[in-house]
């Protein structure tokens, strides 16, 4: 039974840090590529980030996020993460875990930008 599990998320203020977690189990994660993607209130969920499932691994990431977050991933440890910095209040959403090969989608977690 394939699972991701989101956690991490929370209330930060504008300029903060957060680090999403998401635990994956059901399948063989060291050999998927895998995304994190976001939905905010009222809007489409969008592309955020996503890592190849090469050691060491190739990533990618939106515009709207690059320079300020990082995705990356433990496959000892079936998790990958994406460290957050410099947070807008534009990136309050709910964060999702993609696994695009099974078609699998975390349950999300809620970030929430704001003083």
């Amino acid at each position: 039974q394939v699972q991701l599990v989101e956690s991490g998320g929370g209330l930060v203020q504008p300029g903060g840090s957060l680090r999403l977690s998401c635990l994956a189990s059901g399948f063989t994660f060291s050999i998927s590529a895998m995304n994190w993607y976001r939905q905010a209130p009222g809007k489409e969920r969008e592309w955020v980030a996503g890592i190849t499932s090469i050691p060491g691994g190739y990533t990618s990431y939106a515009d709207s996020v690059k320079g300020r977050f990082t995705i990356s991933r433990d496959n000892a440890r079936n998790t990958m993460y994406l460290q957050m910095k410099s947070l807008e209040s534009e990136d309050t959403a709910v964060y999702y875990c993609h696994w695009p090969a099974g078609r699998y989608w975390g349950q999300g977690t809620q970030v929430t930008v704001s003083s």
